[in-house]
């Protein structure tokens, strides 16, 4: 789990997110640039992976 506000868009190029950041979002809230394009969910669930089509940063979505 990402904490809040220190995240920045394209400060990392991938991700690993839980359950709890579910419904999934790029950027998310945490981002401190959470302005810098617009907010896309991405289906994560359902793959177990998703890429921003903005940004190009990728998800991966936590086995637990």
């Amino acid at each position: 789990m990402i904490e809040i506000g220190t995240a920045t868009p394209n400060e990392k190029m991938e991700y690993e997110v839980t359950k709890n950041d579910l419904p999934l979002h790029c950027p998310m809230p945490n981002m401190s640039l959470w302005n810098s394009h617009p907010r896309v969910f991405l289906p994560v669930k359902t793959t177990g992976h998703a890429k921003c089509p903005y940004c190009g940063t990728e998800y991966n979505l936590r086995k637990t």
